[in-house]
């Protein structure tokens, strides 16, 4: 018994001096040019749908990198866009997934009041295979589906940099 004692003692202490040197991450993160790419094929597939929308991309810890509003944008649209991106960022998934499943009574729905998430359709993760390096969110249209829609375009507009 005081052989095993001694024997996990010593794993113990064998383990503390790897557990206390720290270790560099490397993370793939969205650039200015490709945010800004994505922002702006979004708003030109959103104006040749007839609407004046709001575009933001935020980066892989959810911070804002681009902001495009229309001249005509409704002033609340840059909030939006930007609250929709962060949500997908968030959760790594559609906007409008995470309205779909935190709707009604469920044990989820709580996440709807975290700060700056919005349960809107209308951003869309920006993956590069299972790395999700930021998000898009787009607000103006008349529905939500015409902001996904935006958002969708300007994804497949930079498919092959998002390899």
């Amino acid at each position: 018994m005081q052989l095993k004692t001694v024997l996990v003692a010593a794993a113990i202490a064998a383990a503390v001096p790897m557990m206390a040197q720290g270790q560099i991450l490397t993370e793939r993160n969205i650039s200015l040019q490709l945010a800004l790419q994505i922002a702006n094929a979004a708003m030109a597939q959103c104006k040749a749908d007839g609407f004046d929308v709001t575009a933001a991309v935020v980066d892989r810890a959810g911070d804002l990198k681009v902001l495009l509003r229309a001249d005509t944008a409704n002033p609340h649209n840059a909030d939006l866009a930007r609250r929709k991106a962060y949500t997908s960022r968030t959760f790594k998934v559609p906007s409008m997934d995470v309205a779909k499943r935190t709707n009604g009574p469920t044990e989820l729905s709580g996440q709807r009041f975290l700060v700056d998430i919005i349960p809107l359709g209308g951003g869309l993760p920006i993956n590069v295979g299972t790395d999700t390096i930021g998000a898009i969110g787009i607000s103006g249209s008349p529905n939500q589906e015409g902001d996904e829609k935006c958002a969708r375009a300007a994804l497949a507009s930079v498919a092959s940099s998002l390899r």
